[in-house]
């Protein structure tokens, strides 16, 4: 189990490193959404506990 949690850990290393070297201006872009979501999801908590709080 371990072995496989290391192989998997260093194939999403290649690719997230791959992607960036071969089209950095796309995984700006993908960051960018990743953080956009994450932004999103906390407006989304916030607004929920400002309710539930009312």
């Amino acid at each position: 189990m371990v072995q496989a949690k290391k192989i998997a850990i260093y194939v999403v290393t290649v690719f997230v490193l791959y992607t960036i070297i071969t089209s950095p201006r796309r995984a700006a872009d993908l960051v960018r959404i990743g953080f956009e979501g994450i932004s999103t999801a906390a407006q989304g908590v916030g607004a929920f506990m400002t309710q539930l709080i009312s």
